[in-house]
């Protein structure tokens, strides 16, 4: 599959070209910076809005009423991005990393006035520093002297060569601070603590809470000294570049300018209005600086928004923090305890229906498993963050919110069908995800199935897990639908309804700016066509299923070239893809995207997910007599329909799992959502409960649900 979409990829060139495109990902800076404007950029590693405050930061507060205030992502390409990695990325535009272990940048080395940056080339030769100097060589080609204070603020300003013009171990060493329009501080102190022979040590949070708060007003003075020598017409952009530790933060952003002044910053790179990421500073900087941005910078510049009072506004920051720090240190062991949970219930439900038992917990307790992921992007509706125990919180809002699923999918009329209540839940997760897609994706956001700007893969649209539940949700849900039109005589309006609510659906989760899902279009195109034509009573082979996982190909490709159509400030990842095909420079994405999906094929939290979800739907099907009492053949056979649906959905769970990067956390999200709606519908139609207007409807002669019977 893989193979087959880098070869659909590889047309893209001449596609973009004919459709009239061009090859530019950075932000002109047609909003922005005038011919000659003066900027200092100050980079504070480790800082995050919990350092701040009016008596222990009072340069920085300062700062930052003066200032419009945000976030920002320092994600680079590993976990946790070290100071090395941020101020490469800085310069380079891009993401951008030195490798393992790495800590702070080199030390300069004297050249006059100004230094070379040693090792310059050994950086460019690696895969994941290729752009750096972007930054530099920008400035330098527009005749702007730059000047640099620290070994990181040197590594961000210098050219292709490594080169700047000015430079200064420490502000006090920098004689004229006026002489360059574009200089940048490295403000070291939150970091030099840590650093024991020229690396950091794996777990510097253990250090005490003392020295870290010295270390941060250390900060602060070395801030006040520079902010004090910076030109007075200067704009400042402060930022936090990397973290200090094992544990990422969302870190600190302030942009001193007059009409930005109290407004949180954010960019159309994140769709965030209050976060921002590393590649936006460099679009920044240019811009302020008049300096047109490289086609290769795939950061925007930061834009204004709403206008807060500064002890609000840093809460808010401070909250957000909180709450992407709280969903990633609990995402671990959620996933860890819902594994658990789906083997435990499968190993009990075996026993129990092995040996004729039936109990009606069973039939709950697959609706409440399969009610949990939904209800852990509708936890986002209530203020969990602001509570005392916010994990805690978390948590028991997400089992709250599962038991009203379960309870709604009981009470009313539709609960006497069997396909009543698996249809409820299917018919919520699928709301929820294509409400919040059309919102903005705030229920997915800081979620435990979701996604943080913490941890960094994904600002906005639709994530790999979520999508494996839309479409899981998608597909059962029409399939059901379509039982009932079945058996009414109207096999072509549940074929449309199936193909019709699908491709909407799909172009929900593909489209740039609202899903913008690379590889969720190129799954589920096979899902839906697989569902469609089995309601349709007919077969699908090996032949047509590649045949349909091309077609998924094609469709995502038509809508990356869509994308790339539109203004570079607004394109969307799949648009900078394909700039990115044109100039050959994909490749190294591609390898991190294929090694990412590699090392999440055997993931502990979700393996087991899948194999014992997938074991027990394939004996329950081989062995009936022993492993569900006959239970889903049942199921089958008194709902055909759902069987194209389960069939269609694990369809699109393999090919996700195929060529997303999450690998097997789209097929197990797939297993752990559609198997227990099966086993729930399996178990009530054993029960002999039936429609009473469709039990006496006898099938007419040639129609699908009689061919799949």
């Amino acid at each position: 599959m893989l193979l087959v979409t880098s070869a659909l990829w590889w047309t893209l060139p001449a596609t973009a070209q004919a459709a009239g495109g061009t090859v530019s990902t950075g932000d002109t800076g047609a909003t922005g910076g005038t011919a000659a404007g003066r900027v200092a950029l100050i980079g504070v590693p480790g800082l995050h809005w919990d350092d701040l405050g009016p008596d222990t930061t009072p340069h920085l507060w300062r700062l930052a009423g003066q200032s419009g205030l945000g976030s920002v992502s320092v994600k680079t390409v590993g976990t946790v991005a070290c100071p090395f990695d941020g101020w490469m990325t800085v310069s380079a535009g891009v993401r951008s990393a030195y490798g393992h272990g790495c800590a702070l940048p080199p030390v300069p080395q004297a050249r006059g006035a100004g230094a070379v940056v040693p090792g310059f080339q050994d950086l460019l030769a690696r895969r994941d520093g290729t752009y750096v100097g972007t930054l530099g060589q920008a400035l330098r080609d527009a005749g702007q002297c730059t000047a640099a204070v620290g070994r990181g603020a040197a590594l961000a300003l210098a050219d292709r060569t490594g080169k700047v013009d000015l430079y200064a171990p420490e502000p006090a060493a920098l004689a004229d601070w006026s002489r360059c329009r574009v200089l940048a501080v490295d403000v070291d102190e939150l970091i030099s603590p840590y650093v024991a022979g020229g690396s950091l040590p794996q777990e510097p949070e253990l250090l005490t809470p003392e020295r870290r708060r010295e270390a941060v007003r250390a900060a602060d003075a070395e801030v006040g000294e520079a902010l004090a020598r910076i030109p007075a017409d200067a704009e400042v952009l402060l930022t936090g570049i990397g973290d200090h530790g094992s544990v990422p933060h969302l870190r600190v952003v302030m942009w001193k300018r007059a009409e930005v002044a109290g407004a949180l910053l954010g960019t159309t790179s994140t769709r965030r209005d209050d976060i921002t990421v590393l590649p936006d500073l460099t679009a920044t900087l240019l811009t302020s600086a008049g300096v047109p941005v490289p086609s290769t910078v795939i950061g925007v510049r930061w834009a204004p928004g709403e206008v807060l009072p500064l002890a609000e506004a840093a809460a808010h920051l401070r909250r957000s923090d909180l709450a992407g720090t709280s969903v990633r240190s609990t995402t671990g062991v959620f996933f860890t305890g819902f594994a658990i949970v789906q083997v435990a219930f499968y190993a009990t439900a075996y026993l129990l229906l092995s040996r004729s038992r039936r109990p009606l917990a069973v039939g709950v307790a697959a609706l409440g498993i399969a009610s949990i992921p939904v209800s852990t992007y509708l936890v986002n509706l209530l203020p969990w963050v602001h509570a005392g125990q916010p994990v805690a919180t978390l948590v028991a809002g997400v089992l709250a919110l599962a038991a009203v699923v379960v309870t709604l999918a009981m009470a009313g009329p539709w609960r006497r069908h069997p396909l009543g209540p698996p249809a409820v839940v299917a018919g919520v997760t699928a709301a929820a995800l294509v409400a919040d897609l059309l919102t903005g994706t705030t229920l997915q956001f800081n979620s435990l199935m979701g996604y943080t700007a913490v941890v960094g893969g994904r600002y906005y649209g639709l994530a790999n897990i979520p999508f494996a539940l839309l479409a899981t949700a998608v597909l059962m849900g029409t399939a059901i639908a379509a039982d009932h039109l079945v058996r009414r005589g109207r096999g072509r309006v549940a074929v449309g309804l199936v193909a019709g609510l699908g491709v909407a659906a799909m172009l929900l989760a593909g489209w740039p700016g609202v899903g913008s899902d690379f590889g969720g279009v190129i799954a589920f195109v096979p899902g839906i066509a697989v569902t469609a034509l089995l309601v349709a009573g007919r077969k699908v082979s090996v032949l047509k299923l590649g045949a349909f996982c091309v077609l998924g190909g094609v469709a995502v490709s038509v809508i990356a070239v869509l994308d790339f159509q539109r203004p570079p400030a607004s394109q969307t990842h799949l648009g900078r893809f394909v700039g990115q095909v044109i100039d050959g420079t994909f490749l190294p994405m591609i390898g991190r995207k294929l090694g990412a999906m590699l090392n999440t094929m055997l993931s502990p939290n979700l393996m087991p997910i899948v194999i014992v979800g997938l074991a027990f739907l394939v004996f329950a099907l081989l062995r009936p007599g022993q492993a569900s009492a006959g239970l889903l053949p049942q199921a089958f056979a008194r709902a055909p329909m759902l069987r194209a649906g389960l069939i269609g959905a694990l369809v699109s769970g393999v090919v996700g799992m195929l060529v997303n990067d999450s690998g097997t956390a789209v097929l197990s999200m797939a297993v752990a959502l559609a198997v227990p709606l099966v086993l729930y519908a399996g178990l009530k139609s054993a029960s002999g409960q039936q429609e009473p207007a469709e039990a006496a409807r006898p099938e007419r002669h040639g129609d699908p649900v009689a061919r799949h019977a």
